[in-house]
């Protein structure tokens, strides 16, 4: 009998998961190390991750970091660059259990971070929400006498109770091409491209606008991004959507690290749930939309959803992506599932066939969507984003390196 020593192994991998563990405590031990030894100058900075919250209770996460701050992209950026920065984003010296002072609304509060310089706020504001007034300002202090004066600002999202509905995206091959279903693709885009060579889904940034808008005049209706991408990547994906004109919105991504629950696994469906069940468990007086794709387990989270959560789904898009065999089939097989439950979900070749639906639904104008359908012309004549990450300039090489 063969001993096959590989990651489908079960007793090899339990193997491994039991180094998990402590290879990622020691590998963050002499990271810290060689950090207290050559970045010594490296700015500690609070990253205040966009938080969202109602006139009684807001959630904000963020990170405590030692790191070189990476700066905004170039449109004549080389892939050597790009690269740089990408290793910048993943090479990040956190300060462990890191403590901070957060005050918002009338209300203030001390947290810890945990070992890799997470934290989290749960605030109950004093003060009502001012009117008129979506993102409010959540002000952070690090308490550590070694890093005197070290503060940030966050933004929490307090949508206004006459909103209409929600909308809960996906990110990656739902507003942003990433080529997920194709790792070499993606790995290119990913690590060789900035926020100016991605390229977003034809339409996405017109039809997400019109859902926020709604159809009652001076509607702001507010719209979530969640993705299995790392929170490494968070100032790439902002960037990204304010270049693109996306409207903003929170984004809730995930830890990435070397243990158990990261290494050996890909992202699971649990994790993207754990995202979406405290915004539909915060705003429990509105009915949502959700966004994703057919390439991985989207159809199957929202599935769930609509499972846990009755009555509150208007509808569900699905973009159909890649040719897997039988996936088409799959995701009409859970369509049919929920339609007695009176949630349509929609397997869509782009967004201007979720626009028209939405339109003839209700939930957005109709004047909308030859808006979706000219942006979706304009983005079809752009470069993939792999021949646009791909490009360098006259005379870049190895030569230029990172800078």
């Amino acid at each position: 009998m063969s001993d096959r020593r590989d990651s489908d192994n079960p007793r090899w991998k339990s193997a491994l998961l039991g180094l998990a563990d402590p290879a990622e405590r020691g590998y963050d031990a002499v990271k810290r190390r060689l950090s207290g030894r050559f970045d010594r100058d490296d700015p500690v900075q609070i990253l205040p991750y966009r938080g969202f919250g109602t006139s009684e209770r807001a959630l904000l996460s963020g990170r405590v970091l030692q790191n070189e701050p990476v700066g905004a992209a170039g449109e004549k950026d080389s892939v050597w660059k790009n690269l740089g920065n990408m290793w910048k984003r993943f090479e990040s010296d956190e300060v462990p259990h890191a403590r901070l002072r957060a005050g918002f609304r009338g209300w203030s509060g001390e947290v810890v971070a945990d070992e890799e310089g997470y934290f989290r706020i749960e605030a109950r504001p004093a003060a009502p929400p001012e009117p008129g007034r979506l993102w409010h300002d959540l002000d952070l202090e690090l308490l550590d006498p070694a890093y005197p004066g070290v503060r940030a600002t966050g933004s929490v999202l307090v949508p206004p109770q006459d909103a209409e509905f929600g909308v809960i995206s996906d990110i990656d091959d739902t507003v942003v091409e990433t080529g997920v279903t194709k790792r070499l693709v993606m790995a290119r885009t990913v690590f060789l491209g900035n926020a100016r060579t991605r390229l977003p889904f034809k339409g996405v940034a017109a039809f997400y606008d019109a859902l926020c808008q709604g159809v009652t005049p001076g509607c702001n209706n507010p719209i979530f991004f969640v993705s299995s991408s790392p929170w490494n990547l968070y100032d790439l994906l902002i960037e990204f959507m304010e270049l693109q004109s996306i409207p903003r919105g929170p984004l809730l991504l995930r830890d990435f690290g070397l243990d158990r629950r990261k290494l050996f696994h890909a992202p699971s469906p649990e994790h993207k749930l754990r995202c979406i069940r405290p915004i539909l468990d915060l705003y429990s007086h509105l009915r949502f939309i959700l966004i994703g794709d057919s390439g991985e387990q989207d159809p199957e989270i929202y599935r769930q959803v609509v499972r846990e959560y009755p009555g509150r789904i208007l509808a569900i898009y699905i973009r159909r992506i890649g040719t897997a065999l039988g996936r088409d089939d799959r995701v009409l097989e859970l369509a049919k599932e929920i339609r007695d439950e009176g949630v349509p979900m929609l397997l869509v070749p782009d967004t201007e066939a979720a626009a028209v639906h939405a339109a003839d639904s209700g939930w957005i104008r109709w004047a909308k969507v030859p808006e979706v359908h000219e942006e979706k012309v304009k983005d079809e004549t752009a470069p993939s984003p792999t021949e646009v990450a791909l490009k360098t300039d006259a005379g870049a090489g190895p030569s230029s390196g990172p800078s």
